[in-house]
Order: structure tokens, then sequence, then C-alpha cells
């Protein structure tokens, strides 16, 4: 799979609008997602583990047109028009931290909608465990680490996760067990 480096987010960059069970009713683009709307429409996370338990997370862009410089999920990104779940996971995985799908084993955790002051996202999270080193896109992130869960609770409520992460961090962890 090729990896794609960007250095700025795409205005016209066309993303699927569904309704709340995941079902293509439309497209718009970047911008219109972005722009306040609230129409609904789809995203991956994938939240990566190693097998100590030490979860990854990139550190986002400045240029990010989202929550700019602060640290979130090891991937997450937009569906593009057309894609399935799976399509757009693999696609992200490989264009922020340079895994192609043979290298990790995600699973499905659920579902939901999440809803910023800008946007409405349907959003499928998703897990896996990789004991390698991620290779983050210098031109997509600005790096990324495994961080222990201990830095990760000190850090809560600080302003250093996207608000994203820090909502999907409780049932993440009840889902692992």
């Amino acid at each position: 799979m090729k990896r794609t480096l960007v250095t700025a987010d795409k205005a016209t960059e066309l993303f699927p609008v569904v309704d709340a069970e995941g079902n293509v009713i439309g497209k718009m683009s970047r911008a219109e997602a972005h722009s306040g709307t609230k129409r609904l429409h789809p995203v991956v996370h994938l939240h990566l583990f190693n097998s100590r338990g030490e979860l990854y997370l990139q550190h986002r862009a400045t240029w990010k047109d989202v929550q700019p410089d602060k640290w979130d999920t090891a991937t997450g990104g937009h569906f593009d028009y057309g894609e399935t779940a799976e399509e757009a996971l693999a696609r992200e995985v490989m264009e922020e931290i340079g895994l192609a799908p043979d290298q990790y084993k995600p699973r499905l955790l659920r579902k939901y909608i999440y809803e910023s002051a800008i946007e409405r996202e349907l959003v499928y999270v998703f897990s896996a465990t990789y004991d390698g080193v991620p290779q983050p896109s210098p031109t997509e992130t600005q790096g990324g680490r495994f961080w222990t869960m201990e830095e990760i609770k000190a850090n809560l409520g600080k302003g250093v996760f996207t608000p994203m992460f820090e909502k999907e961090l409780p049932k993440l962890m009840s889902s692992m067990g």
C-alpha cells in the first residue's frame, strides 16, 4: 500500500454524508463538513496498544483544521466518499503511522455520534495490539509515542489531548477488560 504524504487538509475532499446507522445518504466537501453544517459524516479511530498496555498517541500537526497541536488516537480520519470503514482505516493507518493492514489486527469496538461546535461525526472506534515501532508521517503528524496509562491519567483535563480522545478513553478502557 502506498503511503501518501499530506501537507494540508484539502477543503475539496469529498466525504460521505450518513444517517445514524452509517448508511450513505449524500456527499459533501471537507470544507462543508467543518463549517458548522453538522451534517453527519463517518470517521475512523484506531487505538493502538502494545503488549505492555501502553497506548500509542499521535501528536496532531499544527496545520490541522481541527484540534491542531494536540495528542490524539494513533490514527483518526475521515472516510473518503465510497470507502468502507475497513478501507478508510487501512488508508488512514498507512498515511499517519506507516502500518500496512497485515501488521495489525483491528477489531471494531463501537460506533457513536460525536458532536463539536463545527461538526457531527459517526465515529467507528477500532483497537489493535502492535509491538513494533510505528513510523509517524512527518507531514501528517508531529510524531507520536507510546504512553503509559499513568502518563495519560496525569494529563487528562489539561488541554494536552483532544476532547474526543478524552471522551473515548473511559469506554476504551472498560472494553479492554
